[in-house]
């Protein structure tokens, strides 16, 4: 009978399936070993020396120091620029900023400087099975110009990769002082609309410039534009004054949201791009944390930030996702101290290096500008250790995918290195060159590190003037860290060869290995 033959074929089929479900299983158990979950932390102007784990004394960063205890600590990995912008625009997009006009540093109303529809690393993430979100400060630029941001916010996030967002625009002293969260500034009254102006005043509200008896903070140099909650911005900002946040509440208000992005996205892969705004200025951590450390405000917001990298390892621990997790934490370039308000960033150091050992700070083609913390932690696939392999934040999106086995155009990432395997501890070997970027470009090329003419910058992180050096530069890191001598006129050779090297990755459209 028919019936028969069929209902055979059906007890056929299940029985074949039930056998081949342990199997199933394992193969499937196997590739999510091999996709974990990912979290990159990116820190705002921590230097190599501002964390326990990196030397650091005046402060006091358990969260911090865990992470790389259980982790892979580097002793040099680097932003891809010694500022805010272009580190962001290259992590994301795996190109050096150099290359592309408009990636210097974003006023509060610039235009997304991505290409929506571009690989990217959450567009590359996404495409691999990943849930993606954007927790933190941008600074990237959103919507193509004339922002009106009364209405909905795109091109952004979303355009290029990530699936939700919860924003700072730009900088806690730039404005707009809202949040944008999925296209939409947070609380805001239609009757209280917000405008938005560089270069010229709108409205009638106060500024550091008129008024500097309102601020609560005072002034070194710049940042007398708009005031907002007794701190006055660059930029001019009216309207929007329900929406307008909480400087001592940013830090609890971006943390939350990214424990929350963890929390609802457990049972899935997920990546987290969590940017927090500690340690930039204006720095005004919560009242729990001042006075905590021993080196005034900066440090106190050092805590803030170690503080919200233990919230996010804590949500991490109570789901269970640990051991399936790959947190990386680091730094969007070296450190500054005075950077326009007068908090007493400079006075209250009382012994901190938060350079360590390195000759610049954030702006510098010196290392402080780019070398900065750089840890990778992963339960179970990373040894806990300490790699001296050269790798770098634009080297992310070749590297995950990598491991998300996805296979990159060769036109997209075109300055991403594959570093996989020392990012996860099994080779002590990274690129083998960088370009590092602030006011002009230097070349490290394994130890050695080369400086054009005119580069360079006094080795202190409370200068910010780029300044430098008439004749080329050349150190040997591995004798002079602190880049104390210039050994260039010793190896003419050398130099040459670095010159004509950073010559040609300037001249070619991409330094990846094909």
């Amino acid at each position: 009978m028919p019936w028969r033959t069929d209902s055979l074929l059906r007890l056929m089929l299940a029985l074949s399936l039930a056998a081949w479900a342990p199997l199933l299983a394992a193969v499937a158990t196997a590739a999510d070993a091999n996709r974990p979950n990912i979290v990159v932390i990116l820190a705002d102007d921590i230097g190599y020396g501002d964390l326990g784990c990196y030397g650091a004394t005046k402060v006091k960063t358990p969260h911090l120091d865990r992470l790389a205890a259980e982790g892979i600590r580097f002793t040099d990995g680097h932003s891809p620029s010694a500022t805010c912008t272009p580190t962001r625009y290259a992590l994301i997009t795996g190109q050096y900023a150099w290359r592309k006009k408009g990636t210097g540093i974003l006023p509060g109303d610039a235009a997304l400087i991505i290409e929506p529809g571009s690989t990217t690393l959450p567009a590359m993430l996404k495409r691999a099975g990943y849930a993606t979100g954007a927790v933190g400060k941008w600074h990237l630029g959103l919507g193509a110009g004339n922002l009106d941001w009364n209405t909905q916010i795109k091109p952004g996030p979303r355009e290029i990769g990530f699936d939700e967002s919860f924003l700072i625009p730009a900088t806690g002293d730039r404005v707009p002082c809202v949040y944008v969260e999925n296209q939409r500034v947070v609380g805001l009254d239609p009757a209280d609309p917000i405008r938005v102006r560089y270069g010229e005043q709108i409205g009638d509200e106060p500024t550091g410039a008129e008024h500097p008896e309102l601020l609560r903070i005072k002034l070194n140099r710049g940042h007398d534009n708009t005031i907002i909650n007794g701190i006055s911005r660059i930029g001019f900002m009216s309207g929007g004054k329900v929406a307008r946040w909480v400087d001592e509440d940013m830090a609890d208000t971006i943390t939350a949201k990214a424990t929350n992005f963890i929390e609802r996205h457990r049972d899935e892969p997920f990546f987290l791009y969590f940017a927090t705004h500690d340690v930039h200025v204006p720095r005004v951590p919560h009242a729990r944390f001042k006075g905590t450390s021993q080196c005034g405000i900066r440090g106190d917001a050092i805590h803030e930030l170690d503080w919200s990298v233990g919230q996010v390892l804590e949500t991490l621990d109570r789901l269970k996702l640990a051991d399936r997790t790959l947190v990386i934490f680091s730094s969007d370039n070296g450190p500054v101290l005075d950077d326009g308000y007068a908090d007493g960033a400079v006075e209250d150091l009382n012994g901190h290096t938060p350079a360590g050992p390195l000759k610049g700070a954030k702006y510098s083609l010196n290392e402080a500008g780019t070398r900065v913390p750089f840890i990778a932690r992963w339960p179970g696939r990373i040894k806990p250790g300490t790699s001296d392999a050269l790798v770098c934040q634009i080297d992310l999106l070749a590297s995950l995918a990598s491991l998300s086995g996805q296979k990159l155009d060769d036109a997209a990432a075109p300055d991403s290195f594959n570093v996989l395997p020392a990012l996860l501890g099994e080779s002590a070997v990274g690129r083998d060159h960088l370009i590092e970027h602030a006011n002009g470009v230097a070349l490290r090329k394994g130890t050695w590190k080369y400086i054009p003419p005119g580069g360079g910058q006094p080795g202190k992180a409370k200068k910010n003037k780029a300044g430098g050096e008439t004749a080329a530069q050349l150190y040997d890191l591995a004798k002079d860290l602190g880049e104390t001598k210039n050994v260039a006129a010793e190896h003419p050779d050398l130099v040459k060869d670095l010159q004509q090297l950073l010559g040609k990755i300037q001249s070619q459209p991409r330094s990846r290995p094909k």
